[in-house]
């Protein structure tokens, strides 16, 4: 691996760098769904609604803060200030959980727009390199040519891997987001029917 970096040239740090980067940021939101997806009760969401379709608020409110469930906190918040503004509380709410649910995705973003550039900087400053090379040395120019073209293309390669499996874990993490966004979505529209019902 070393012997690879050091063909790569100076451009393969930077590389190795995103490429940890990418890796700490998947391992630790793949932990968060993990937690996540333990602490979801959809029955406790259920709980709540059908105390609210009942008329009993403050039970609703208390089955909530017992729960970690971020639909249930969703609902809770908005239920805690349902005689001011509860859409906008909802909105909040919801917000700040998809916050949570969004940490780390621009980093692999990042990453998957930056490591192939990176690598096209190396293979580019790699054949600056080779060419510059030519000059000095005329009778082994083939070969000098043809190695140095070969070191410099393996920054290309790396950045390219780089960026393919961070992709991965990104659709991975962006699809669980969307999911978490319609779960919420879904139980506050039935919040809304429920309270409206209610009145």
């Amino acid at each position: 691996m070393l012997s690879l970096i050091q063909k790569g040239g100076p451009v393969m740090w930077p590389l190795l760098v995103t490429s940890v980067i990418a890796l700490a940021v998947t391992i630790e939101r793949i932990f968060f769904l993990i937690a996540e997806r333990s602490r979801r009760r959809q029955d406790v969401v259920e709980k709540i609604l059908s105390e609210v379709e009942a008329g009993n608020f403050d039970k609703a409110i208390q089955t909530g803060n017992q729960s970690q469930d971020f639909v249930a906190r969703t609902l809770v918040y908005g239920l805690g200030h349902r005689e001011k503004s509860f859409s906008s509380a909802l909105l909040r709410a919801a917000g700040q959980e998809l916050k949570r649910f969004n940490q780390g995705l621009p980093i692999l973003d990042t990453i998957i727009t930056l490591a192939p550039l990176l690598g096209l900087l190396g293979t580019v400053t790699g054949m600056i390199r080779s060419f510059g090379l030519l000059g000095q040395r005329e009778l082994e120019a083939p070969t000098v040519i043809t190695g140095g073209i070969a070191e410099a293309l393996i920054a290309t390669a790396f950045g390219l891997v780089i960026a393919i499996m961070a992709l991965i874990p990104f659709n991975y993490l962006n699809a669980r987001m969307e999911e978490a966004r319609h779960e919420i979505e879904d139980a506050s529209t039935h919040l809304e029917l429920s309270l409206q019902k209610v009145k």
